[in-house]
């Protein structure tokens, strides 16, 4: 991988990692696009470290919070109900799904689940979902037609089902262009919870499970099927452009809807079909390489 290309792969992730689009399907694209190789799961996950540390810079005081009360409710039974120590635990338990379910596919997470056409089927499907679920949301928050307004549930009404749910939305985000936050807004969404409420725990619900798999796949990079400088380079690249993008997406989301991100999965995955379709790419453009 050329300076350039992580130059390239580090700006599309710091730009769709938190939007619901896919920040997986879009490296895979972008690479596909260019004519380069695919910079695999194994980049991806890595250059999400940087994207998931702009979440704990832009987060920090909500972390602080909810780390220092959860630790203190594991001696003081006082502190069990209080709502911070309870979205500790939330968090833990909605991060056990994509943690058992990525070690269980790993092997189709860095194969199968790369090819286009699967990418495309993903990127129209769930966008649908996305767009069905922003418009119930802006139904209950106007009352619609003869009805009336209803409210809309917060963070604090967040449970351990709710929290599950959550969690297996999040691992639907194994397969590239589904998308972790698009998934997991989604699932609030449909479960009845505001745009910010459900955008906010999608941030703080990646953190364990990004950060996990980062980790996990340093070794590749220690082993050399990652290439340390341009890794390390786009995965800084991501952290500043991240940033931007949460700052921007979490005003944006309080006052507009998904609309756009839906009209733009549903007609990239089309597009992309039509290429594949036509021959002009291939559904495994550039995986050979490594």
């Amino acid at each position: 991988m050329s300076w350039f290309e992580s130059l390239i792969l580090g700006l599309v992730q710091g730009l769709t990692e938190f939007l619901p689009i896919s920040s997986s399907a879009h490296l895979r694209l972008t690479a596909a696009f260019a004519g380069w190789h695919d910079p695999g799961a194994a980049f991806t996950a890595i250059t999400q470290i940087g994207t998931e540390t702009a979440v704990l810079i832009y987060f920090r005081k909500d972390i602080a919070r909810i780390i220092s009360a959860w630790f203190r409710s594991l001696t003081d039974k006082t502190m069990r109900g209080d709502h911070d120590a309870q979205m500790g635990w939330l968090v833990i338990i909605g991060s056990i799904p994509i943690g058992v379910l990525g070690v269980t596919f790993k092997d189709q997470i860095e194969g199968p689940f790369r090819d286009l056409r699967l990418i495309a089927t993903t990127l129209i499907v769930m966008g649908i979902v996305l767009g069905i679920a922003d418009r119930l949301a802006a139904r209950d928050e106007t009352g619609g037609r003869h009805r009336a307004v209803k409210e809309r549930k917060t963070l604090k009404e967040l449970g351990v089902k709710d929290g599950l749910i959550y969690g297996f939305c999040q691992a639907m985000a194994l397969i590239p262009g589904v998308s972790r936050s698009g998934a997991t807004i989604s699932g609030g969404l449909l479960m009845g919870y505001t745009r910010e409420a459900a955008a906010r725990y999608s941030f703080l619900l990646a953190i364990p499970a990004v950060l996990a798999s980062g980790a996990f796949e340093l070794k590749d990079a220690g082993e050399g099927h990652v290439s340390w400088g341009p890794t390390i380079f786009a995965t800084i690249v991501a952290f500043f452009v991240g940033y931007a993008v949460i700052a921007w997406f979490m005003k944006f989301i309080t006052t507009k809807s998904f609309m756009p991100f839906v009209y733009y999965r549903v007609l990239l995955g089309i597009l992309l079909f039509v290429l594949v379709g036509m021959g002009v790419l291939s559904p495994h453009a550039g995986e050979s390489a490594g």
